[in-house]
């Protein structure tokens, strides 16, 4: 008897432990604002009055869980993930996992999937690619949202001249869901935006409908007559092939965004197969002036849509997100307290770290995280201070 009651004990224990694990795959949806496009309102459905909250929430029902449906791996899963549409160039969905995903050195730390395709194209660098840059974010303040600082995942495009730094555009309500149909199968005139874009393409035009959708391409729960979204603007990627319109293709970047090639999938894929989207590393973020910043985690993972381009009879390039996953869920990360410039000892460079990012001098390979070493959400005197105090302890 007490040895089956024994064995019931450790049953118990390891059932509890099995629950304990982290989830691999997103469990909480905390924004969604996608820009005007022809998938909005549509992935995820809006119902007409529907609150943001409960367009957030079916969003949520879109993206959290996880389910492999070629080995039939559920990993626990909640919901079969569906997918969002970003909308035009802005449109954003934030979202978190059940744990902070943990930066693994020399490693792909997670994935977000998209449906991105490889077209019948000549070039094997082409096909469907509807690149979403991705920014992540660490709980600093222990409050559980997203409302700490961003850093983008710097991709193959960041430091290319063609890509345009502290874009903004605006896009304004229409006044009729018509616009001006040219007899083609395009409704031009819809939905108007403006930009600060002065170089290479226009700095005004219209996000256009075609026959394929035909309801509103307004976020129906977004109040207000505008819409204004600012980032990082990736070179357009696409050409009509055809000549008359017929055959667009969008060519591949070459890493580093969402929805831009097809993705690898460590719980489907048995391999890697060339050319797939690895994933994400968390190595890549940089700060808003481009320095290097080191995370040892994240807890939050913001994706946009890097593209301002239309694409005929096809519609606006819009970034489609398809779920996500952490490749390592039960990794730990270990921080060393006031170790601001990374290098594993906490001396005086990191008291010399903090002092440069006070005086607002350019600073690369440092923790923006640990440079707040007395956690008040500033970096002032009172963390050189803190810092030289763990130096002498």
């Amino acid at each position: 008897m007490k040895k089956t009651i024994f064995t019931m004990a450790m049953s118990v224990l390891a059932a509890c432990a099995a629950l304990a694990q982290n989830k691999p795959y997103i469990t909480r949806v905390y924004d969604f604002v996608p820009a005007p496009g022809q998938f909005v309102n549509a992935l995820p459905e809006w119902k007409s009055g529907e609150p943001k909250d409960s367009v957030i929430a079916r969003a949520g029902k879109s993206l959290c869980g996880y389910i492999d449906v070629d080995n039939g791996d559920t990993l626990g899963m909640v919901y079969k993930p569906g997918m969002v549409s970003l909308g035009s160039y802005g449109g954003y969905v934030v979202f978190g996992f059940d744990h902070p995903v943990v930066n693994v050195k020399g490693d792909y730390d997670f994935q977000v999937f998209g449906n991105a395709f490889q077209g019948t194209s000549t070039s094997s660098a082409s096909g469907s690619s509807e690149p979403g840059i991705v920014m992540v974010s660490c709980d600093v303040n222990h409050n559980g949202v997203p409302d700490d600082p961003w850093y983008e995942l710097a991709g193959s495009e960041y430091y290319s001249a063609k890509t345009q730094h502290n874009y903004r555009v605006t896009y304004y309500r229409p006044a009729s869901e018509q616009g001006t149909y040219d007899g083609k199968g395009l409704w031009h005139s819809y939905i108007k935006w403006t930009s600060n874009d002065v170089n290479p393409d226009s700095t005004a035009g219209y996000v256009e409908k075609n026959t394929f959708h035909a309801q509103s391409y307004w976020p129906g729960w977004i109040a207000g007559d505008s819409l204004t979204f600012t980032g990082a603007k990736l070179a357009s990627n696409a050409y009509d092939q055809s000549g008359n319109g017929s055959y667009w293709v969008q060519l591949f970047k070459d890493w580093g965004y969402v929805d831009n090639r097809p993705d690898y999938d460590p719980y489907r894929d048995t391999t890697y197969t060339a050319g797939q989207n690895r994933g994400f590393k968390i190595d890549w973020a940089v700060d808003a002036s481009g320095q290097h910043v080191v995370l040892g985690q994240i807890d939050f993972v913001k994706v946009y849509n890097g593209m301002m381009q239309t694409c005929g009879w096809i519609g606006e390039t819009s970034t489609e997100v398809a779920g996500a996953i952490d490749f390592h869920p039960q990794a730990t990360a270990t921080l060393l307290e006031g170790d601001v410039d990374g290098n594993g000892t906490v001396d005086v460079t990191d008291a010399t770290t903090v002092i440069n990012l006070i005086l607002g001098q350019t600073v690369s390979g440092y923790n923006p995280v640990l440079a707040d070493v007395d956690g008040n959400g500033q970096k002032d005197v009172t963390d050189v201070t803190a810092l030289i105090n763990i130096i002498l302890k």
